[in-house]
């Protein structure tokens, strides 16, 4: 598994109000998308790419396109959702899939309840959006589901996430041969004794869209 902390001044700077109590939701969910354009580049430096002829109003040149099969963005439900906007902004031409997860409270037990994704996943590469890697139970049954359906090239984009996350997702990949990048806005402290990330921002799904 390979995990990076895209270290960047403008991050740390959307990151610190995104932490602040005092944010509300409108101006939670425009730092969210602005953060996860920034993320999105450091995310998508290895996707896919193929040569593409074109005319320039001086001369013929050779760009580059997306290849085919085109990659494809998953947000976690129901937070990740707004983290879609940011990275659609970057990669357009992608498909979009959706998983609904959800973390018992009291076990931090994670379970599946909805998901709308191709059948098969084989040579697409995924990108899975998540805000925070907390306890890891979601990321990897997510990358779980991922897998089963074929896919082979993962990368994960989270805002926040916690050192004990990072090592449950680092131990249930290792006897896995299957690349997993993991981007993320920085490593907080630690979990707490509700599993919560500290700092941390709270609950995301909370922040971006109120309590329901």
């Amino acid at each position: 598994m390979d995990v990076h902390v895209a270290d960047h001044p403008l991050i740390a700077h959307k990151l610190t109000y995104l932490r602040d109590k005092r944010t509300d939701s409108p101006t939670f969910r425009r730092l969210a998308e602005e953060l996860v354009t920034l993320l999105a580049y450091e995310a998508t430096r290895d996707v896919r790419v193929e040569p593409f002829d074109i005319e320039t109003p001086v001369a013929p040149t050779t760009g580059i396109k997306l290849s085919n099969p085109k990659p494809i963005i998953v947000p976690i439900l129901r937070a990740g959702l707004g983290m879609l906007d940011g990275m659609v902004k970057l990669l357009p031409s992608a498909e979009v899939g959706f998983l609904g997860m959800i973390r018992n409270e009291e076990t931090l037990e994670v379970s599946t309840y909805a998901n709308r994704l191709p059948d098969d996943l084989t040579g697409r590469q995924v990108f899975i959006l998540d805000p925070m890697l907390a306890t890891g139970g979601t990321l990897v049954m997510a990358i779980d589901y991922l897998t089963s359906k074929g896919a082979r090239d993962i990368t994960a984009v989270c805002l926040l996430a916690a050192p004990e996350g990072i090592k449950h997702l680092e131990d249930e990949l290792s006897e896995s041969n299957i690349p997993v990048k993991v981007v993320l806005g920085t490593i907080d402290e630690k979990l707490n004794e509700k599993g919560y990330i500290v700092p941390g921002l709270g609950d995301a799904g909370d922040r971006l869209y109120g309590v329901v």
